[in-house]
């Protein structure tokens, strides 16, 4: 049982910035979604939509990171979409196989939000398949999908 007094120093901590984030504040609508602090650098005070910005700017430059995520978001799963499309676009099919196992790996978990309606079911359906088969569908899947992954979403919130 812990102290209010430490309690209330945490939480002095975290405002302030003081610590590295490895999950959205509590009460976010992501608050499921942790990640390794040691492979994303963030301040405790950065505000949740950056957070999410910088994590997906990480995968984009680094797409392997993703398996330090739990439950990503869905911001973070069409950043990793987007690089699978790229790689089996540009023929490079070994790492659009990488990047659709890490995505296998992240639908394991039964809070993930489904970015991609339909992807939930693709991966459930090959729960039987050995792993190449997996990804082969997952893939299959991907470069069926009418929307690009490449949107750039924009904060549609009013200004001040």
């Amino acid at each position: 049982m812990t102290s209010p007094l430490f309690h209330l120093l945490r939480r002095l901590s975290r405002a302030l910035g003081l610590e590295t984030a490895d999950t959205f504040p509590p009460g976010h609508q992501h608050a499921r979604t942790r990640w390794d602090a040691a492979y994303f650098d963030i301040a405790s005070d950065v505000p949740p939509d950056e957070i999410e910005r910088r994590i997906c700017d990480a995968i984009v430059n680094t797409p392997l990171v993703f398996a330090h995520i739990v439950n990503p978001t869905p911001r973070m799963q069409r950043a990793l979409f987007g690089l699978a499309e790229q790689r089996l676009r540009l023929g490079h099919q070994r790492e659009a196989a990488q990047l659709a196992a890490l995505l296998i790996k992240a639908y394991g978990s039964p809070d993930i939000v489904e970015a991609m309606p339909g992807l939930r079911a693709v991966i459930a359906a090959g729960t039987h398949l050995d792993a190449t088969e997996r990804i082969t569908a997952v893939l299959d899947f991907l470069g069926q999908a009418q929307a690009p992954f490449d949107v750039i979403e924009m904060n549609m919130a009013t200004p001040k």
